[in-house]
């Protein structure tokens, strides 16, 4: 196939990208710093057409990942970043593929799992989930739901008949690229530090990377499913197991724990959110596993073991950048 990646030389776009150039297919990324892809670029703004469109005209699947990172602090300048980057990016491509004489049959849109509200009660599916906010929530958070919700609605006013179109709610992927989610969690836990966060009560939804490119070829391969999927494993846990687990995988006895206003002033410094760590994301994969979709890595702490086992050998994955 041939495979555009707008936003393609952030973390999961260097996970998806090494999996498609590993099984032969023909990978081409957008870009607004070429220097930062190992694979063929072509740049773009992700706001304006330009010359990269010729490059949809034929391609077989869009994945668009293109976004400003949410790993910042949540000032006005950032969020607006963030917000600009997803819907700019969302409405140029629909307006691309409008203008293709042979567009891509599939449009995989990145989402976010934190469309849904922060809940300890059940868990989160298309069918039933509760989307935006909930009471207990800090009003801080609306923020993350907000833009969630724009770059879902920005995907919908795409008028793009000839392409089919799946939200990819995606919970936090798991891979050993440097400054990537896990390689953070696990450099707390080396060092001891990789305890409870907060109260330990907050869902922690997650998804092995083998999982995740797994079921990016599935809703590929399976032309019948539109719409919302959350991409996550079916067996989210509390943060308090969360962090229990990789310390057993990692063979580290002790991890300390840290409070909610510890977390606070750290991630001033960090330069962070601690909705990030905080929110709990209680999210399963119910369109997935209605249409049979089967999990390598189900439950976390199998999965911890393999990405700590996968940590210890040689390192041949190269740094992730930040932003896209």
């Amino acid at each position: 196939m041939k495979i555009i990646i707008p936003g393609g030389s952030g973390h999961v776009g260097a996970v998806l990208a090494r999996a498609f150039e590993r099984d032969g297919h023909e990978i081409l990324i957008l870009t607004r710093k070429a220097e930062t892809s190992r694979w063929p670029t072509v740049p773009w703004d992700g706001r304006t057409l330009g010359d990269w469109v010729d490059a949809l005209d034929g391609a077989d699947v869009l994945v668009n990942l293109a976004g400003y990172t949410v790993n910042c602090r949540y000032n006005a300048a950032n969020r607006r970043r963030i917000i600009d980057s997803r819907v700019d990016s969302t409405r140029v491509l629909g307006e691309a593929l409008a203008q293709c004489n042979n567009p891509p049959r599939t449009w995989l849109q990145s989402s976010t799992a934190t469309i849904y509200a922060h809940r300890f009660d059940a868990p989160n599916d298309e069918a039933t989930g509760i989307i935006g906010g909930r009471e207990g929530a800090p009003s801080s958070w609306r923020f993350s739901i907000d833009v969630a919700t724009a770059w879902e609605t920005t995907l919908d006013e795409a008028r793009t008949p000839k392409t089919r179109k799946v939200k990819l709610r995606s919970a936090m992927t798991m891979s050993v690229d440097r400054g990537g989610i896990f390689d953070v969690l696990l450099g707390l836990t080396r060092y001891g530090l990789g305890g409870t966060s907060g109260d330990g009560r907050q869902y922690v939804s997650w998804v092995h990377h083998e999982d995740f490119v797994r079921a990016i070829y599935w809703l590929i391969e399976h032309e019948n499913i539109e719409g919302p999927v959350n991409v996550c494993s079916p067996n989210p846990l509390p943060n308090a197991e969360f962090m229990r687990a990789l310390q057993k995988a990692w063979g580290t006895p002790i991890g300390l724990p840290a409070t909610r206003w510890m977390l606070e002033v750290g991630a001033v410094f960090l330069r962070t959110e601690t909705e990030l760590i905080l929110k709990s994301r209680r999210v399963v994969p119910g369109v997935l596993l209605e249409h049979g979709f089967s999990f390598q890595y189900p439950f976390w702490p199998d999965a911890a073991q393999s990405l700590c086992e996968e940590w210890r050998a040689p390192r041949t994955v190269a740094s992730v950048t930040q932003t896209t």
